[in-house]
């Protein structure tokens, strides 16, 4: 299956390159090119594209606000976001992952995450980099960040979660994969799926990028300090 790929950058430059990367795979291909958000919305419907690389800094309706209505259009909810920016530590990156984005991505990473972080978003694992997204949102924290709005229904939806979810939660939010948390908690990849499946069903997450906020803004998962 070819994966339809969406390119959100105000830079024609920029997009002309990742469109020769994408193009040159052959499981993907690039189905259209936004330089804003409000036409990355309708490019993703239009198109049916199945990942957006979105930046998040774009004129009129940036990569945030895009984010947020693809996300909330039941419509696309098979389409997964990955913010590109030029940040490693931006509270607009935190923002996004809870408004559905699966993941970001440093402009400057190498051609080959780019096209993994691609694969990975569009296979519904999503949490592109599960370790860089957890320090990206702990190193925020840590700085005295907060989640301004916070949703008091989502962090009570944590009760609804049975206690091997919420152990698996927390290894989630740990940056471990399926296969890391199989082994730490002596089970199998099978079982840590269905429950991260059922934790995500529980919670309203799109993703495991969200499962990572949401332990974090509840305050079952604290940031360290090192």
């Amino acid at each position: 299956m070819t994966i339809r790929v969406l390119l959100a950058d105000d830079q024609a430059l920029l997009r002309s390159a990742f469109r020769v990367l994408v193009d040159s795979e052959p499981d993907m291909e690039v189905v259209g090119e936004a330089s804003d958000g409000a036409e990355a919305v309708r490019l993703a419907k239009e198109q049916r594209a199945d990942v957006v690389l979105m930046d998040i800094r774009m004129p009129g309706t940036d990569g945030l606000a895009a984010t947020r209505m693809i996300s909330a259009d039941p419509a696309l909810a098979h389409v997964r976001i990955v913010i590109l920016t030029t940040f490693e530590v931006d509270d607009y990156v935190v923002q996004s992952l809870r408004a559905g984005a699966s993941g970001f991505l440093g402009k400057g990473s190498e051609p080959d995450e780019l096209l993994t972080a691609i694969r990975v978003a569009a296979d519904g694992e999503a949490l592109l980099s599960p370790v860089a997204t957890k320090g990206l949102i702990a190193r925020f924290l840590a700085q005295g960040g907060d989640f301004p709005d916070r949703d008091p229904a989502r962090s009570e939806r944590l009760d609804a979660l049975t206690g091997r979810e919420r152990e698996v939660l927390v290894q989630v939010a740990g940056g471990h994969s399926n296969d890391e948390i199989a082994e730490r908690l002596e089970v199998s990849p099978l079982t840590v799926k269905t429950h991260v499946n059922r934790a995500m069903a529980k919670l309203g997450a799109r993703d495991r990028a969200q499962l990572v906020v949401i332990a974090y803004e509840s305050g079952l998962v604290r940031p360290r300090m090192d």
